[in-house]
């Protein structure tokens, strides 16, 4: 995400219509709009793995498994991100097509431009998200996935998972999958 606003203030509405309209895409911010940077290779990858995996583990059990070009909004701050996968399974998500607002699952995949404000500010809005169960970060350098999970007294406890642990689980979707499986073809810089 770039630091400086593209224009005045925006209500959330105007800011839907602009992005259906623009072939760049923005995140939403307290009526501002910030543009968003390209991705290299590894980020691409990691995402579209992950996404595979989990659209093949999802099938037919009515959750929706979504890639970078889905808004998550979130509503009680007004805010709207694009994150680099998502999953709902709540079935109010099906009335907003531009965006959702009930994700179980939401990753980002880390770059050298993100990495701070997904770990800071935006994981911090994420975390007013009521149906957020599980927020995932995945390295780009290093084999290397972290997973933030809500317990049940509402705090957020960490699972970190390296290629020595050979797999990943994602509570709140029941998958397993190999570490090996989430980095194919991912050639680290």
């Amino acid at each position: 995400m770039i630091a400086s606003p593209q224009q005045n203030y925006l209500s959330p509405e105007e800011y839907l219509q602009i992005e259906e309209q623009n072939s760049i895409k923005h995140e939403y911010i307290d009526g501002y709009i910030y543009a968003m940077a390209g991705a290299l290779d590894a980020h691409v990858t990691i995402s579209l793995n992950l996404a595979s995996l989990l659209r093949n583990h999802v099938r037919g059990s009515g959750c929706r498994v979504y890639i970078a070009d889905m808004k998550a909004r979130i509503e009680s701050l007004n805010r709207f991100y694009y994150p680099d996968v998502m999953v709902t399974c709540d079935q109010r998500d099906q009335e907003t097509p531009a965006y959702k607002r009930f994700p179980c699952l939401i990753v980002e995949v880390l770059s050298n431009s993100t990495e701070a404000f997904d770990r800071g500010d935006k994981f911090a809005d994420y975390q007013a998200l009521e149906s957020l169960q599980e927020y995932v970060l995945i390295n780009t350098k290093r084999q290397r996935v972290e997973c933030f999970r809500r317990n049940e007294q509402r705090l957020w406890v960490l699972q970190s998972y390296t290629a020595e642990d050979k797999s990943f689980r994602l509570n709140s979707v029941d998958f397993e999958e190999t570490i090996a499986a989430l980095y194919e073809d991912v050639v680290f810089e």
